[in-house]
């Protein structure tokens, strides 16, 4: 009974797979994910290569974010507008061109900081889409009963490519050197290309593209405000991405300067929290049903345990600690993109999911700067508690405020922001 168990679990938390077409936009996104995260580690070796500068290199993760903070809703119109599958094959041959060239570049010597920067750029431009495209299209690839099990898995699938890729990129930096991390992470993208144009496009569940007329963008974040079961959740979202996860600010600080540990310690707790951050995205792909009250409880867990974490009295304690973080940390995250998918209008669901892509990692250049200062003023622990402290706060202040509204998708009254005449064509 209880073998007869465990793989009627297994069933549940896989259940996705069993479509041709998911998997085989699963299994392109990890060769191509271990790409992407070869690429960022070889990024930033480059840029210190170049510069032997902290400030240098933080620029470099800035001008990647800048660009969805800037044109982010833009992205999610032209998701909403085209055809998803062929703006995210597009988007595929954009971003292999252009790790590409930066791995030629830096393969001839010939490659400056300012290129560097530019590319980051140029990748951020493309993300604009490829990032709320890829989440949108989830949707077309199971519909709105599979949403959540396919994008947990996804999210499992991205947290295993953090723990691979980085483990790659350091060893082909040292053998082979780093130009060969962009070269191969430009090939990684030819699976997901594969992937697209191999699927049976007649099982999509695709829904009819948003025409074009006056004030769409505007018309995207009105609607996001004026639903409650979407604006609720995403000032919540905003705020603990702008204070609460700030990882790669606050715990390179805990292991050199508060245990001594160096980058060795350092790895250590990138690990570990990328272990915890796989468990809970397994988690979330086994419970697979998003409510407000479950993004509550993990908004609360994470800052409590962010908190615990702070206050660690031994390496050995905070090591352990940080599992639990990273599992608060993707388990937040990944419920929260399920559940303003399944809360959104299809027509304007690529806007609304572009939106949430901007408050989590367009307030990237807004959020580092904000722990920088904390830890430089009063030291890494206060900087890791004071990001749980507000995740927790948030999340009371929330429960206190709030109706919470766990309706099925599909029976809430969803708002009209649109009134008056067709207006003419524009953005």
């Amino acid at each position: 009974m209880r073998v007869g168990g465990d793989q009627r679990g297994l069933r549940r938390t896989f259940s996705s797979l069993k479509g041709r077409n998911y998997r085989l936009f699963f299994l392109g996104q990890v060769v191509s994910l271990i790409g992407t995260w070869m690429q960022r580690v070889a990024q930033d070796w480059l840029i210190l290569e170049l510069t032997d500068s902290a400030l240098a290199l933080s620029v470099g993760v800035a001008m990647q974010s800048v660009p969805v903070l800037l044109f982010g809703m833009w992205g999610g119109l032209l998701i909403d507008r085209f055809d998803k599958r062929r703006l995210l094959v597009w988007a595929q041959v954009a971003s292999g061109l252009l790790a590409l060239t930066l791995g030629l570049l830096t393969l001839a010597g010939a490659v400056q900081l300012w290129m560097v920067y530019a590319l980051a750029f140029a990748l951020g431009c493309v993300t604009v889409v490829d990032l709320p495209g890829r989440s949108a299209f989830v949707h077309e690839l199971v519909g709105s009963a599979g949403v959540a099990n396919a994008v947990s898995l996804s999210s499992s699938m991205n947290n295993a490519a953090r723990l691979v890729g980085p483990a790659i990129a350091g060893l082909m930096i040292t053998v082979i050197g780093v130009a060969s991390t962009f070269l191969l992470n430009a090939v990684s993208f030819l699976a997901v290309i594969v992937a697209l144009l191999a699927m049976d496009v007649t099982a999509l569940q695709r829904e009819m593209p948003v025409g074009r007329s006056r004030g769409q963008v505007r018309e995207g974040l009105r609607y996001a405000w004026a639903a409650p079961q979407l604006r609720a959740p995403l000032l919540l979202i905003v705020i603990v991405s702008i204070f609460s996860q700030n990882f790669r600010i606050v715990l390179p600080l805990m292991a050199g300067q508060v245990f001594d540990r160096g980058p060795a310690g350092y790895g250590t707790l990138m690990a570990m929290l990328g272990l915890g951050a796989l468990a809970g995205a397994l988690a979330c792909a086994h419970y697979a049903r998003p409510t407000q009250r479950l993004l509550l409880l993990l908004a609360g867990g994470f800052g409590t345990v962010s908190i615990l974490a702070a206050l660690a009295p031994s390496w050995a304690l905070l090591v352990g600690l940080l599992i639990l973080v990273g599992a608060g940390h993707t388990s937040f995250n990944t419920t929260s993109n399920a559940l303003v998918q399944l809360r959104s209008a299809s027509a304007l669901r690529g806007r609304v999911l572009a939106l949430r892509t901007i408050l989590t990692m367009g307030t990237h250049p807004i959020g580092a700067p904000l722990a920088g200062v904390i830890c430089e003023l009063f030291g890494a622990r206060v900087g890791l508690a004071t990001g749980g402290l507000v995740a927790l706060a948030a999340a009371v202040a929330w429960a206190r405020t709030t109706r919470l509204d766990d309706a099925e998708p599909g029976q809430q009254p969803l708002p009209q922001v649109q009134s008056g005449r067709p207006k003419p064509a524009s953005l």
